[in-house]
């Protein structure tokens, strides 16, 4: 999977469930709810004062190393 700022945080956390990590570290910890599952990265990285570049780059860095 390749991430982007577009890319809906529900469907990373169902592509693996470990990328819930990222999200739990900048201080998201209502993943299950559906509000945030159909939140994109760059919308929930603007909310949380996260660089969404920077979470792109863990994301995808995370995923090529699977």
């Amino acid at each position: 999977m390749t991430v982007t700022k577009d890319t809906l945080i529900g469907d990373i956390l169902d592509e693996d469930r470990g990328t819930a990590q990222f999200f739990l570290s900048m201080g998201m910890h209502c993943l299950g709810c559906p509000s945030a599952r159909g939140e994109s990265l760059g919308q929930a990285c603007m909310v949380h004062g996260v660089d969404p570049d920077a979470l792109v780059a863990e994301i995808n860095k995370y995923f090529a190393e699977k």
